[in-house]
């Protein structure tokens, strides 16, 4: 047997394993669920079950507690896309100097991304609703420090600072891989030539690790719109729905309301959307990168 065919079978032979999980956990579930969505399913046997059209689709567009987390969904991942990778790069910057506890910097940064999202969010809901206004008592600063989660616009934003306390770190990651493969010769020539940090900062760094920025765009804005486990155990999607962000309306139509194929079509809609705006930003993205390059 000729050694590349070989190669190709013992590749082939590795990829099974988990080409077979993928298909059956992601493709074939998927397929089904279009399916399902065009039809009268009652989230339980599907044989009786009739053909409906677009009838879920018009439903799930007339729904306005679905397009009220749609909008809300939007208005969050574009806070946590922004603030995530100013934070991310910020922290990045810190632990790529001279500073001596650099090493220490990194981990301490990164260890909030190890923690689950629903721990996470019990950890914090403590700090919004106990701490918070015991500081505030303390200090006189009840304007600032209250229960964050029993307002609306405070609830929100206590929503978006556990997610960047959570993902910054992750992101520091990605940026300061990208930071340290960057040729110390350049900087060399850039410290000899009197460049100041902020003229590297523009000139040499932010265009050198262009390919940093299109991963971390991409994994903030898709995580942003997937959230779910966070927002359920900080807030709920309290006070009175106004932090229900669009996966937590889709599983309570489903599983709250029963309206299984309703909540179906919302969920394609969703994919759709995540897939169009995540292909946009990487192609926005890689297009950008060839500018600065």
């Amino acid at each position: 047997m000729r050694k590349d065919i070989r190669y190709k079978i013992t590749t082939f032979l590795f990829v099974l394993p988990s080409l077979f999980v993928f298909v059956n956990v992601v493709i074939i579930p998927f397929l089904m669920g279009i399916i399902y969505s065009f039809t009268d399913w009652d989230g339980f046997a599907f044989k009786g079950s009739s053909f409906v059209g677009l009838k879920n689709y018009i439903s799930a567009f007339t729904d306005q507690k679905f397009i009220t987390s749609f909008w809300l969904t939007a208005k969050y991942t574009i806070c946590m896309v922004a603030l995530v990778n100013i934070v991310g790069l910020g922290l990045a910057l810190l632990v790529t100097s001279k500073i001596k506890t650099k090493t220490l910097l990194r981990g301490v940064y990164f260890l909030p991304n190890l923690i689950g999202g629903l721990i996470l969010g019990f950890i914090w809901k403590f700090v919004f609703t106990k701490f918070f206004v015991q500081l505030g008592e303390v200090t006189k600063t009840s304007k600032f420090f209250f229960n964050w989660l029993d307002n609306p616009t405070a609830a929100f934003w206590a929503l978006v600072t556990v997610g960047v306390w959570q993902m910054a770190g992750y992101v520091m990651v990605i940026y300061i891989a990208a930071i340290e493969s960057i040729p110390t010769d350049i900087m060399e020539a850039a410290d000899i030539d009197g460049a100041n940090s902020v003229t590297k900062l523009r000139k040499i760094i932010l265009p050198l690790i262009s390919q940093a920025f299109t991963i971390s765009l991409f994994i903030t804005c898709s995580n942003s719109f997937k959230q779910y486990d966070t927002n359920l155990s900080l807030t709920n999607g309290g006070p009175f729905g106004s932090t229900e962000l669009i996966t937590m309306n889709i599983f309570q139509t489903a599983f709250g309301y029963n309206k299984y194929v309703i909540a179906q079509a919302k969920a394609i809609i969703f994919f759709f959307v995540i897939m169009v705006i995540t292909m946009l930003q990487v192609y926005l993205t890689k297009k950008k990168e060839v500018e600065m390059q």
